[in-house]
């Protein structure tokens, strides 16, 4: 499938993506919407713009992802979709009845200047409901940085501070999956925190099958415990790239002390967190806790064998990615090639700094931001890895250049139950080493000869 992809010389490109590897802005801020109970996501833009959002949520999440449109046509277009925005609101509270909507911006009415600040100014929005927005143009960032947009419209929108101090740790989770946010809340549950997660998407994009459809699930951060977080006593920011700029609005709008974190994906990662929420609730680390560590750190010694010196191809969002080159060096593999087509920050320097830290050389390891497949795919046929690491969008590589995939992060379109398996906390990172350790120790088997067939491993 991939044959004429050039297998000689790689060239530096500017002006052009091939096969990226990020989506568009709007698909994060849908999904930071949906993490607050009773909000109906809303996309100014055209039909054909939330269909596409609205579909990539689905396929990655297995779940219906609801979000309405305000369905500009070629008038709204060249005149604004001022017009459109207030029919759309009007109808969605008369239909959908939902307590917030969220609205983000699209290329279109980025482009042609929609000034959302006094289109909702200017609404009759009903007694008891709120609107709120944020700016997502898809031309510039990605899904992470549309996550962390909406996520602070929220503060920015919605959050109060009455003077009273409710004692509550804010907790940011970063764009994870709702498996992953259910495995932070058991360390938080563990210590007896009071907590509020925000976007929390537990209870919505992992909902039973009850034979009923719920238009707005039972999950979701309470819209009580939103407008409350100018009381919060602390925040605890996961990812740079996703959680920060909600974190930096909280403390703007009422000063509000935070700390970032790395996602914690692995061993030391999520010793920080674990560190971070003893020094919190001033509690020692409760037994079950250290129960499940010493678990882990057993794993990564008995399959210590199969991962040593292994290369590793590392792709994905930016705090997912530092997340687990920590991890594969942790576990003794050499993280060869690593990159994101999230722009911004400091993702270069993080990356030197982990293999500087785990004392690989810095020839070893090659690492970009803002780089896409076709690149990565290139450099890998001229110096190839053991196994890949990250999204689905790895998938036509795996099979070129036969690669073992294992699959982690966002999107994951072509397999099953990934969202509701956490790669974060000790066992996250036993349930990613399980996937590491059983795709090589499988390949192993599958390429070796009959006599060296091992049965026991």
């Amino acid at each position: 499938m991939l044959d004429a992809t050039p297998r000689e010389s790689v060239m530096e490109r500017k002006g052009l993506v091939a096969n990226p590897c990020k989506t568009c802005q709007p698909v994060g801020a849908i999904y930071a919407a949906l993490g607050v109970h009773g909000v109906m996501p809303h996309s100014h833009g055209s039909q054909g713009c939330v269909a596409f959002h609205r579909m990539f949520l689905t396929r990655h999440f297995k779940e219906p992802v609801m979000a309405s449109t305000s369905a500009f046509t070629e008038g709204a277009s060249v005149f604004g979709g001022g017009a459109n925005l207030k029919t759309a609101v009007n109808n969605i509270f008369d239909v959908y009845n939902p307590d917030v909507i969220a609205i983000h911006t699209t290329c279109l009415s980025e482009t042609i200047g929609d000034d959302l600040h006094a289109f909702t100014s200017a609404l009759d929005i009903p007694e008891g409901k709120r609107v709120i927005y944020c700016s997502t143009p898809s031309y510039v960032g990605s899904h992470i940085t549309g996550f962390a947009s909406m996520a602070a419209g929220f503060v920015d929108h919605l959050a109060e501070q009455t003077g009273t101090s409710t004692n509550r740790l804010f907790v940011i989770p970063g764009f994870v999956n709702p498996g992953d946010m259910r495995e932070l809340k058991t360390y938080l549950d563990a210590f007896g925190i009071d907590y509020t997660m925000m976007p929390d998407t537990t209870g919505v994009l992992d909902t039973p099958m009850t034979g009923r459809f719920e238009l707005y699930p039972k999950g979701g951060t309470p819209l009580a415990e939103v407008k409350a977080l100018g009381d919060a006593r602390k925040t605890l920011a996961l990812g740079s790239w996703a959680s920060e700029p909600c974190a930096n609005a909280l403390k703007r709008k009422f000063d509000i002390d935070f700390d970032v974190q790395g996602l914690p994906i692995g061993l030391q990662a999520t010793d920080d967190y674990i560190m971070a929420l003893s020094d919190f609730s001033s509690l020692p680390v409760p037994r079950v806790v250290d129960d499940v560590r010493g678990q882990l750190v057993d794993s990564m010694l008995d399959v210590h064998q199969y991962l040593s010196g292994k290369r590793v191809a590392i792709a994905g969002d930016p705090d997912t990615v530092i997340g687990l080159t920590r991890f594969v060096l942790e576990c003794g593999m050499i993280p060869a090639f690593v990159g994101t087509g999230t722009p911004g920050g400091d993702f270069q320097k993080k990356i030197a700094a982990l293999c500087a830290e785990y004392g690989i050389d810095e020839e070893a390891c090659w690492c970009k931001a803002e780089v896409d497949y076709f690149e990565l795919h290139q450099r890998i046929i001229q110096n190839p890895v053991d196994l890949l690491l990250g999204p689905s969008l790895w998938k036509q590589i795996a099979k070129a250049e036969d690669i073992p995939l294992v699959r982690c992060g966002f999107p994951i379109i072509d397999r099953y139950m990934h969202p509701l398996m956490p790669i974060v906390g000790y066992r996250g990172a036993l349930h990613l080493l399980q996937m590491i350790a059983d795709t090589l120790m499988d390949r192993q088997d599958r390429l070796c000869e009959d006599c060296d067939l091992e049965f026991v491993m």
